[in-house]
C-alpha cells in the first residue's frame, strides 16, 4: 500500500480523489493548503505527492520548489491549468508529471502507478558510489557503466553527463542546469552541445530520439533517465 499525499483545496474534488484512490488500494491523506502539505511530506514521508496550483495560502509551483529544498518525493501536478508555459514552469520547478483536469480517478491511477513503478525500478544500491537505473548500472568511483551487465565505453562527458542524471533518477533536469553542472559554463540558450552528446550518449546505450528507453527528452525543459516500464 502506497501513501499518497493529495494536496487539493476543493473538497468535493478532494473527496472523490480520496474515496477512489482509496478504493485502488492507497493510504491517502488530504489536505487544502501548501503549507499543511509541506508540513505532512516532511514528518509523513509519503511515497507520492499529488499537488493542485491553485492552493489558496500559495501558488502551488512556489510549493512545489519549497518542498524539492525538503524532499525527493515524485509529484504530479494536478491542476486546472493546462498552458504550456504552466506544464513547463511546473517540470522546471521538480514535478515529474502532469495531468490537467477534468480526468477521471482511473486516468490519475493510472499515472501514479507508472511513476511509483519507476521510482521503485529506479535507485541508489545500498553502494553510495554504484547507482543503477534500470538495464543501466553507473559505477562512480570507477567511472564505468554496465548495460544489462554490458560494459559501455564512454568518453569523460559521456559519462558525466549520464552520471548527473543517474543520480535524479526520474526528475527533468533542465538544461541550464545539466550544463551548468557538466560542462561547468553558463548556458546561453542556443547552444547545441547538449544535444550532439545526448544523440551519442543514447547511440552508446543503444536507444534513439524515436524509441528511448531509460533517456528522454522532455522538450522545451531538458532530459530525465528512468527505469523503462
Amino acid at each position: 500500500m502506497s501513501k499518497v499525499l493529495l494536496v487539493e483545496d476543493d473538497p468535493v474534488v478532494q473527496a472523490a480523489l480520496v474515496h477512489a484512490l482509496t478504493d485502488l488500494g492507497h493510504d491517502v491523506r488530504a489536505v487544502g493548503t501548501a503549507v499543511a502539505a509541506l508540513r505532512e511530506a516532511g514528518t509523513r514521508e509519503p511515497d507520492l505527492v499529488i499537488l493542485d496550483l491553485g492552493l489558496p495560502d500559495l501558488d502551488g509551483v512556489a510549493a512545489l520548489r519549497m518542498l524539492r529544498g525538503i524532499s525527493d518525493v515524485p509529484v504530479i501536478i494536478a491542476t486546472a491549468r493546462g498552458g504550456e508555459s504552466s506544464v513547463v514552469g511546473s517540470l522546471n520547478a521538480g514535478a515529474d508529471d502532469y495531468i490537467v483536469k477534468p480526468f477521471s480517478a482511473e486516468h490519475l491511477a493510472a499515472r501514479i502507478n507508472a511513476l511509483l513503478r519507476r521510482t521503485t525500478g529506479s535507485a541508489r544500491t545500498d553502494h553510495p558510489d554504484l547507482v543503477t537505473v534500470g538495464e543501466l548500472r553507473v559505477d562512480l568511483a570507477q567511472r564505468q557503466v554496465f548495460r544489462a551487465d554490458q560494459p559501455v565505453a564512454l568518453s569523460r562527458r559521456e559519462f558525466d553527463l549520464l552520471a548527473y542524471l543517474a543520480q535524479r533518477p526520474n526528475r527533468v533536469v533542465p538544461r541550464r542546469e545539466l550544463f551548468q553542472a557538466v560542462w561547468g559554463q553558463p548556458y546561453l540558450g542556443d547552444d547545441k552541445t547538449i544535444d550532439v552528446h545526448v544523440s551519442w550518449l543514447r547511440s552508446k546505450l543503444g536507444e534513439t530520439a524515436a524509441k528511448p528507453r531509460h533517456l528522454h527528452t522532455v522538450r522545451g525543459v531538458g532530459f530525465k533517465l528512468v527505469a523503462p516500464e
